[in-house]
């Protein structure tokens, strides 16, 4: 293996000392360590460089990020003198491609790195914050949801909070805190600037043209970005928050395909994330496309940040949003103790308190069941008789069977009390007009979807609740596609699409099933 892969790349030596990559570095080159010793390094306490790991003869260098534009996490120098091979970052995918054995083990490392890094908060960032406040929640939620290594120095509990605090000159106004992977600090950013500090993001070149760009990292449109890439078109992935869309907040999805021990949105979202950029797929996080230039092709997408990019085919795949409940005191504790997810992340902040789940669909489901493991009880609303119609069977029996979980039929929320953080929730029954109030901590809301579609508005026709008009609804006369809009060359897959079946199999195979389209397309753009 070692001798085919150095046909991919140089043999160099390298002398004590030497600087092969630097953390914050981007397309960083891949080496295989021939003889001798090289550290994997990252910044320490005091900002000199500390050793992680150490490579020897065999092994080589690299995470997730070799595979992208990000910055790098960790560094590397030689510890002592000796040989490698080096293999050009723009020469990585072609050799992970062309030697499946290879790349399967070069992957399967990356990932697990990757994995270590977060199991154990290393080469990441310090939060320094009360674990109930809101704004500490969002940016923990950032870095989860986007495999960003995070540490959370929780002030209220931690006991090295107050040292850590002393060390960067922090008071408790000042929360919450970010310790960059530098050393440097950052107080309360917003999620663009913190994105940009880590160097989660890219800078597009507004007059270079992308075969597709897809709007949207959900499961559609992960899928749509795989399947493009990987058959050679020039692809960009556009998300405002995180890989995973509404499917990412699942805390486990049982019924999809291939996974009979079930696998959590998360994790699905990470694994095709890793996929679409191993084929070359390019991903812009925390950039929301705010509009879009669709009277001539090349259609020009216009970011949050003021950036524009242009392509010759968009795939609309920014999903839709959990609906809000309309109870006084909602937007005060939205974000703090109201969630839209039940990941391990939120069943952390609860453990050992009741909570209150409202939603019938398996999202709903799922999140009662996941809760239920750690939380003191479960509480689930339902407007109508029960779960059967709006539910998988499976958890249903699952749900009736808990001694953790209750459900309340014809119920919704009423009441929420709390000073600072919420301590009470309150339902009425609408049969009796009773009122139940419980001692609550959490409420996760899941009663149905709004489309991301706002950034559309005048350019696509969209049906009376805001999803997007294909040819499979039938109200597009001359779409060449069930996916295409009357815009030739704009398609709609996933939760956003008008008349689709909102499940994640149904997302990636309509992601994946339109990229033929796009093949037809781009052949008749060329042939004009």
């Amino acid at each position: 293996m070692a001798e085919r892969l150095a046909g991919y790349g140089v043999e160099e030596a390298i002398a004590k000392g030497q600087v092969l990559f630097r953390r914050g570095d981007r397309r960083a080159d891949f080496f295989l360590v021939l003889d001798g010793q090289v550290g994997i390094t990252r910044t320490g306490e005091e900002g000199d460089d500390e050793i992680l790991t150490i490579h020897r003869a065999g092994q080589f260098s690299g995470e997730l990020d070799q595979i992208n534009a990000r910055a790098l996490l960790v560094g590397a120098r030689a510890l002592t003198d000796g040989r490698v091979v080096r293999v050009a970052n723009r020469d990585v995918p072609r050799m992970m491609a062309a030697e499946p054995d290879i790349g399967e083990i070069v992957m399967r490392a990356f990932i697990l790195r990757r994995m270590g890094f977060l199991h154990h908060g290393e080469a990441g960032i310090v939060l320094i914050g009360r674990p109930d406040d809101p704004e500490t929640l969002r940016i923990e939620r950032f870095a989860v949801r986007n495999g960003y290594p995070l540490r959370l120095v929780d002030v209220e509990s931690d006991e090295a909070a107050s040292g850590c605090m002393g060390r960067h000159g922090l008071d408790v106004a000042d929360l919450p805190a970010v310790v960059l992977p530098d050393r440097s600090l950052l107080l309360n950013p917003d999620t663009m600037a913190l994105a940009d500090r880590l160097g989660m993001t890219e800078r597009f070149d507004p007059q270079a043209v992308f075969d597709v760009a897809v709007v949207g990292a959900g499961p559609a449109g992960l899928s749509a970005a795989t399947y493009a890439a990987s058959e050679g078109l020039a692809t960009v992935i556009l998300e405002g928050l995180a890989p995973g869309g509404q499917a990412g907040a699942s805390s486990k999805i049982e019924n999809y395909l291939g996974f009979p021990t079930g696998i959590s949105g998360q994790a699905l979202a990470g694994r095709a994330q890793v996929q679409a950029q191993k084929f070359g797929a390019r991903l812009a996080v925390s950039r929301a496309v705010v509009g879009v230039e669709c009277d001539r092709r090349p259609y020009r997408l216009k970011l949050e940040d003021g950036q524009t990019l242009l392509a010759r085919v968009v795939v609309i795949a920014s999903g839709a949003r959990y609906r809000k409940l309309d109870v006084e005191g909602y937007d005060r504790f939205d974000g703090q103790a109201i969630h839209y997810a039940a990941t391990a992340m939120e069943s952390d902040l609860c453990r050992g308190q009741a909570v209150v789940v409202v939603g019938g669909g398996n999202s709903a489901g799922q999140a009662a069941m996941f809760l239920s493991r750690t939380v003191g009880h479960v509480h689930m609303l339902v407007r109508g008789e029960g779960l059967a119609a709006t539910m998988s069977d499976y958890l249903v029996q699952r749900i009736e069977g808990s001694a953790r979980i209750t459900l309340h039929p014809f119920s919704e929320v009423s009441r929420l009390e709390g000073e600072r953080t919420l301590r009470r929730i309150g339902w009425t029954d609408h049969r009796s007009g009773q009122e139940t109030v419980v001692d609550a901590g959490a409420l996760f809301v899941m009663i149905g979807a709004e489309p991301n579609t706002d950034w559309l508005r005048g350019c696509i026709d969209l049906d009376e609740r805001g999803f997007v008009l294909t040819g499979e609804s039938g109200q597009v006369p001359g779409a060449r596609s069930a996916y295409e809009t009357e815009r030739p060359g704009v398609y709609a897959v996933g939760d956003v699409r008008s008349g689709s079946i909102k499940r994640v199999a149904a997302g990636v195979g309509e992601g994946s099933v339109v990229v033929s389209a796009i093949h037809r397309d781009l052949e008749a753009l060329r042939a004009v």
